[in-house]
């Protein structure tokens, strides 16, 4: 009995024991919430100037860098080019930051995809050869013609494997021949291959962009290549190829600067300061081989005096566009419709502006080689 009896009290005291702490604990707790809050309260009362002002001070900041912080995006150049000196140097983005621009370099592997991404609201100022342009005014994309340049045909070239037996273009009939549909590459094979009397029917075209046509080239995959610098002198320097011919005789074209239509009218503003520090870096980069050698050769991928060799192989500078350029140019999507390599005929003039325009944002001294 007595056994029981105390069994029965330590239950009844294990009760107890539970409803205390389960009550201290509920008191403790919103003792210390009462605590907290009070203190919270006073640290707010007494932080709260200050915090208003640092929120509305971020909020403000956000909303300058929203609307002044603007983006124009512009190719970036791995190429021995007045361009690639321009992003190094980095006047340009001091130049537009007046402006509310930064600038941000896009990378592309070539002259096509940076069009496409121009009609896709994805780049802003693109840098091509003559081609490229004229295949997306036939897919309809609403480019504009900015600048041009100087040829540079000794800066693109026809490779063929270091112990291949071919001796001349003529050599290629029946090879496979790899290069960048719609890039300069295609448009030199086929000045080549009339040269050499035959037409681009009789090699086999391997549509490769560069990337892929250097690993192509490299596995002995392809009989030719057709391609620009700097992967013509790294494949010469490293034994896996050697020039067959290059376009110094066959190019009769420049290079294009071009944008869309949208951003052209939107900022013809950007578009002129980008055109006046492009010039600067052209003249810059003609007149200092040494230290151009020295600032591009992380971008090339080559060595400084290696560079140095290649500088002879450009010709730097804008050119003005003027009515030989566009007969120029329609030449070109004239020769890409005839051999069927484009749906439709091409009035590349509809991508030009008038002489007032072009005036209005091409450097002066530039104007000045009319």
């Amino acid at each position: 009995m007595p056994a029981k009896k105390q069994k029965f009290d330590f239950n009844k005291n294990q009760k107890i024991t539970r409803r205390s702490l389960l009550f201290a604990l509920g008191y403790c707790l919103v003792l210390s919430t009462t605590l907290s809050s009070c203190s919270e309260a006073k640290n707010n009362a007494q932080q709260s100037p200050a915090s208003s002002d640092s929120s509305a001070s971020s909020a403000s900041s956000a909303s300058s860098n929203t609307t002044e912080k603007q983006v124009v995006r512009i190719v970036r150049s791995k190429q021995l080019t007045g361009l690639a000196v321009l992003e190094k140097q980095g006047s340009l983005e001091k130049r537009l930051e007046p402006l509310g621009f930064k600038v941000q370099w896009s990378e592309f592997a070539a002259g096509p995809q940076q069009l496409e991404a121009i009609n896709a609201n994805a780049l802003d100022i693109a840098s091509t050869a003559e081609s490229p342009p004229v295949f997306s005014q036939a897919a309809g994309v609403p480019l504009v013609y900015l600048a041009t340049t100087y040829s540079s045909g000794k800066s693109v070239s026809l490779l063929v494997p270091t112990n291949s037996p071919i001796k001349s273009v003529a050599d290629l009939k029946g090879k496979k021949v790899a290069f960048q549909k719609a890039s300069i590459g295609h448009y030199l094979l086929v000045k080549a291959l009339e040269k050499a009397g035959l037409k681009l029917s009789d090699v086999q075209s391997v549509f490769l962009p560069p990337p892929d046509a250097n690993v192509a080239f490299s596995q002995g995959k392809v009989d030719g290549w057709f391609i620009w610098e700097p992967f013509v002198t790294r494949n010469v320097q490293n034994k896996v190829g050697r020039v067959l011919t290059d376009g110094g005789e066959l190019r009769d074209t420049g290079n294009f600067y071009s944008t869309s239509r949208q951003f052209y009218q939107a900022h013809p503003d950007v578009i002129k300061v980008f055109l006046e520090e492009l010039e600067k870096a052209d003249i810059w980069t003609q007149e200092h081989p040494k230290e151009v050698a020295q600032l591009l050769a992380p971008v090339t991928q080559l060595d400084p005096p290696i560079l140095e060799i290649m500088h002879s192989k450009y010709e730097y500078g804008l050119l003005p566009i003027t009515e030989k350029t566009i007969t120029k140019q329609q030449e070109v999507a004239d020769k890409w419709y005839n051999l069927g390599l484009i749906p439709k005929k091409v009035d590349v003039k509809v991508g030009f502006l008038t002489p007032e325009e072009y005036a209005k944002i091409t450097p002066s001294e530039v104007l000045a080689n009319k």
